[in-house]
């Protein structure tokens, strides 16, 4: 499984809460980030949004949206760092393949993250196998969540998480 040391160290550090939304990987990034050092402290948890119905309802991304899209990637973000009154937030979005899907090539990959104040994505072009795809989308998702973790602000505050609804509530 992929080292998400330097994310847990970075977040119980920074005193940030971290939140992943996902469709494309199914919750296999989530599964990730929840085997991180003490996670239990800084991971807020994670959505899986498949359907079109779900991103809309839950997350505000229009049903008639284009899933595979930076639009699409930086509102599940933002949806879900909400969701989870989350420092820092990133998604997962695109065609994991074998073929192509609504005119987009199997291997095109949104990353989208959100902050407090701000949002963006990154967009990957990968080769390879469904589960390569999949794979190389998650170990994506966690170097971006390291780099934004730097930069992200936390809550801080005197217990460690500045959040009035701390005690027993993660």
């Amino acid at each position: 499984m992929l080292d998400v040391t330097p994310l847990a160290d970075l977040a119980r550090r920074r005193e940030l809460r971290v939140a992943v939304a996902e469709s494309l990987t199914s919750g296999a990034l989530a599964s990730t980030i929840g085997a991180g050092t003490e996670a239990s402290t800084w991971f807020g948890g994670g959505i899986v949004a498949y359907l079109p119905e779900v991103k809309e309802r839950v997350l505000g991304f229009p049903s008639d949206g284009d899933p595979t899209s930076a639009e699409c990637a930086e509102q599940l973000a933002r949806g879900a760092r909400e969701l989870f009154d989350a420092d820092l937030c990133v998604s997962t979005t695109g065609v994991g393949g074998p073929d192509a899907e609504d005119g987009h090539p199997a291997g095109t990959v949104f990353l989208g993250w959100a902050t407090r104040d701000e949002a963006g994505h990154r967009r990957l072009d990968l080769d390879g196998e469904p589960e390569d795809v999949l794979d190389s989308t998650v170990e994506a998702a966690v170097e971006l969540l390291i780099s934004r973790a730097g930069t992200a602000e936390g809550f801080g505050g005197a217990d460690g998480s500045g959040r009035a609804d701390s005690a027993g509530s993660r």
